[in-house]
């Protein structure tokens, strides 16, 4: 027997892009093997240095009277510890001049799960039958939005100007000349970087699309999952920005600590309000170990430290080291495109002109045990019309070793060839 399904059920429950990712990355894991090349999830790499340190937090909290015991026993405010949220608050006000206090900040159950809470509360089916929309000034974007609304189609966005920058290079740009906010536009989301191209909208573009939410008396929402100030995985400048109209959220996963699924949102106080009143309906506490691990990193500012001097030099050589064996394994004769990797833990390939989909593709390395991600999944919120950019674009992950990497790229490089080849 099948039990009816409400519309929320029906919409989450049948299945998503970033689930089938989930669910592969888990089988292969399940399965195991050093023939598995799992290039598709956001993993992070496990930094040594970093581990130390998780190591050394663990065994500080066991060695201490009623530490442990605290955290793993006790419940926590909806909004998150108060001494973690004053750490967050002065690390911002003192490092940055922000005029954060614990107001402005609030703890969720991971990033992901402060941006559905976000897009939700901020938009789709409104109290007057009006259906309001988050605007995504630029795709690809982010594959975990993309099935977030409990009513109704939720995204809008903007194709983006491609410019060609390279022999095999080319980048993002946001189109502001076809960029409209119109009346039901609640509020406009970007990551920085952004994931899944590695592209960082530069100050003048940040700046610009703040100045468009300001006026339009909607906020900016900024997904820093992998950005300034933590976890500092970004290539390029980027200036870390917040005032009251912008939405800020950070993640610890990306420093090292997905498990312990723990967000930061950086807000105006009724917006911190809001989310602590959603969090506590929808999972009545946060998780404590995430917020105890890192809190004494954040009040000493230790942890801007580790993000510029450890992690993000770690990515930014596993990056060039991921683009050069792109060079060798990939024939010049091949239309291959790599976007200009700024930021995060991912190349995103565009192969122009690709007789098959990147779905098919995917299901061709899938076969020979590689996994990536196919690029239709992040073009989401764009009207239908016959556009052949958003099939011939892949995400490959470099967090991995850099041997199991190589070995992935040599697979793809051939199942590419073969697919022009054959065409």
């Amino acid at each position: 027997m099948t039990w009816e399904l409400s519309n929320f059920g029906q919409h989450l429950c049948g299945g998503s892009g970033i689930g089938e990712l989930m669910d592969d990355l888990g089988d292969a894991l399940a399965r195991g093997g050093d023939r598995i090349c799992m290039l598709g999830g956001g993993q992070p790499s496990h930094i040594p240095a970093m581990d130390a340190i998780w190591k050394r937090r663990i065994q500080e909290m066991a060695s201490t009277d009623g530490v442990l015991e605290q955290v793993l026993g006790d419940y926590e405010p909806p909004s998150g510890n108060l001494a973690f949220r004053q750490a967050v608050a002065d690390l911002f006000s003192q490092q940055f001049g922000w005029p954060t206090t614990t107001d402005n900040i609030g703890v969720s159950a991971g990033g992901q799960t402060a941006l559905f809470l976000l897009f939700n509360s901020l938009a789709g089916q409104m109290p007057d039958g009006r259906q309001k929309k988050i605007l995504l000034p630029l795709v690809p974007e982010y594959i975990g939005y993309a099935s977030q609304s409990v009513g109704g189609e939720m995204f809008c966005a903007v194709k983006p100007r491609i410019e060609l920058t390279g022999d095999h290079e080319f980048k993002y740009r946001v189109d502001f000349d076809r960029l409209t906010v119109t009346d039901d536009v609640a509020a406009i989301c970007v990551s920085r970087p952004t994931n899944p191209t590695g592209n960082v909208l530069t100050d003048d573009e940040i700046s610009r699309l703040a100045s468009l939410a300001e006026q339009h008396e909607i906020p900016l929402i900024i997904d820093n999952a992998y950005g300034a100030p933590f976890p500092g995985a970004i290539f390029t400048e980027a200036t870390p920005i917040w005032n009251e109209h912008i939405i800020l959220t950070l993640s610890l996963s990306k420093l090292g600590l997905p498990a312990t699924r723990t967000g930061i949102v950086v807000a105006r106080d009724e917006v911190i309000r809001s989310m602590s009143s959603m969090m506590s309906i929808v999972g009545l506490a946060n998780t404590n170990i995430g917020q105890a691990i890192t809190r004494p990193l954040i009040q000493s500012g230790e942890i801007l430290k580790l993000s510029q001097e450890v992690i993000q030099p770690f990515y930014r050589e596993k990056s060039l080291r991921t683009q050069q064996v792109v060079a060798e394994v990939f024939d010049d004769a091949l239309p291959y495109r790599v976007h200009r990797s700024e930021g995060a833990f991912f190349l995103w390939m565009w192969f122009e002109g690709l007789p098959i989909t990147s779905r098919e593709l995917y299901q061709r390395l899938k076969a020979r045990d590689v996994l990536v991600v196919p690029g239709s999944y992040f073009f989401f919120g764009v009207d239908e019309s016959p556009w052949p950019h958003r099939d011939e674009c892949i995400r490959v992950s470099f967090t991995m070793p850099d041997e199991v990497v190589a070995d992935g790229l040599k697979i793809i490089a051939e199942e590419v060839a073969r697919a022009y080849a054959t065409a």
